[in-house]
């Protein structure tokens, strides 16, 4: 799929991935909350609410295509939910589907909560910091590990590192410097990484990451 033009509605939205009106009745519940709790410091940036199905939406939601048989997903510093609150409601009602939540401010935790209530979300919310969560027993076996905005490359793999299994994939979100990242990254990781392009933003690319593992040292 090509870079898009602009999302600006729920029907463009629908119609470019092709969910239904259930689903979008429950991504305009989501939109209708950011509103509400738009006086939370840091939850979305506020130029960017009247493009949230651009913006927001759809940039959480390309993610599916590169993972479309994944059923267990770990959002790492969830925020306002991108991506993994929008990957939960558009996956819910597939058998098996649990998308885990990782945030570690508690107001923000309350407004995930508080969507997740309101759109039935199959997601796990962790109000944890991210190392805290890495070393409790309940850290499951993740098909897909996503992140936006979170860190650079390298360090997002030190934060990734404990959640990845012989086959997880990791998707992250990232701008203009993918590539100079992933360079960066693999003086201290081995991985498998490829570049694809982001649907919503030209320069923007979704790093895919697999057979993560620390490099050896010589």
């Amino acid at each position: 799929m090509a870079h898009l033009p602009s999302i600006g509605s729920p029907a463009d939205f629908a119609r470019v991935f092709g969910v239904s009106r259930e689903t979008i009745a429950r991504l305009e519940t989501y939109q209708a909350l950011l509103e509400r709790w738009s006086h939370v410091k840091d939850l979305v940036a506020p130029g960017t609410m009247s493009q949230i199905w651009y913006r927001h939406f759809t940039d959480s939601a390309q993610l599916i295509r590169l993972a479309p048989d994944a059923r267990c997903w770990l959002d790492l510093g969830s925020g306002a939910g991108f991506p993994g609150l929008v990957v939960a409601i558009l996956l819910k009602g597939t058998a098996g589907v649990r998308v885990g939540l990782v945030e570690s401010n508690a107001r923000k935790c309350a407004f995930l909560r508080d969507v997740a209530r309101q759109t039935g979300a199959p997601v796990d919310i962790f109000p944890s910091r991210i190392q805290e969560l890495a070393t409790q027993n309940r850290v499951d076996n993740y098909d897909v590990v996503t992140a936006r905005a979170l860190a650079p490359l390298g360090e997002l793999l030190e934060l990734a590192t404990p959640f990845f299994r012989s086959e997880t994939v990791g998707l992250f979100l990232k701008g203009r410097t993918a590539a100079d990242e992933v360079r960066e990254a693999s003086r201290r990781w081995d991985f498998v990484a490829e570049l694809h392009e982001s649907l919503t933003e030209s320069e923007a690319r979704i790093v895919e990451i697999r057979r993560l593992m620390p490099r050896r040292r010589s």
